[in-house]
């Protein structure tokens, strides 16, 4: 009796939790799915600072728009949204009469002046050769002649070139900085920037990387802590 006692227990039992798994279930997908359709907007959910920009003291930097980068996947933004969206900050700075810096990377046929330290994921094969063009600014970027360009050799835009030299010598306190990849060369770059005395600026939805959750983290995790995160439109709008 003790036996078929419990055997109706354990049927009931079942019979009640088959329906909480599939809700779950269902539950974690939908949760999924929102996740997946919010994660700009939770890139700017700590925006609560209000943002005034003097172009005679701030200067734009677009990290590595160029041909051989653009052309990778990136999320969670497209290379055509990054582009479209630096292309209205240039348009404003250029108005403003404001300093707009142009940076790429770029390596001798040998990549001898290439970084190569032993590292267990790299980002590209040195015995495949870069194409002629890969490190040519894109023409759907609309630079003007007096921007200025910079060639750096590594992630970061300030070691080994003139970029600090030609920001103060201009006067320059505070860098609105976009691009590709978010979490490589923006990353560095803001971080040495922040660590020279630079007020950063990050234009969220001018930059993207390879996969939306490396985005994300340096969006919420790194840049609120050395810089301002904000969008193209709330940027143009602080410009004064």
């Amino acid at each position: 009796m003790k036996t078929k006692a419990s055997l109706r227990l354990t049927v009931i039992a079942l019979i009640l939790l088959v329906p909480c798994i599939f809700f779950a279930s269902k539950l974690n997908t939908a949760n999924g799915v929102n996740n997946k359709n919010n994660l700009r907007l939770k890139s700017t959910n700590h925006m609560n600072k209000e943002l005034n920009i003097d172009p005679a003291t701030t200067a734009l930097v677009l990290i590595d728009l160029q041909k051989g980068i653009v052309a990778m996947p990136t999320a969670p933004y497209t290379s055509t949204e990054v582009i479209s969206n630096s292309n209205l900050l240039l348009d404003a700075f250029h108005q403003h009469k404001a300093p707009a810096v142009i940076v790429r990377v770029a390596f001798n046929s040998d990549r001898s002046d290439a970084l190569r330290p032993q590292v267990d994921e790299p980002l590209t094969s040195s015995a495949n050769p870069l194409p002629e063009d890969w490190s040519t600014i894109v023409a759907e970027l609309k630079s003007d002649k007096n921007d200025i360009f910079i060639t750096k050799h590594q992630w970061g835009a300030f070691y080994g070139t003139e970029l600090d030299l030609q920001l103060r010598r201009r006067g320059i306190k505070t860098i609105v900085i976009g691009g590709i990849a978010t979490n490589y060369g923006v990353e560095s770059t803001a971080r040495d920037g922040y660590e020279r005395g630079y007020q950063m600026i990050f234009a969220v939805n001018a930059m993207a990387s390879r996969t939306a959750t490396d985005h994300e983290f340096a969006v919420t995790r790194i840049f609120p802590r050395i810089g301002l995160v904000r969008t193209t439109d709330e940027i143009l709008k602080a410009l004064k």
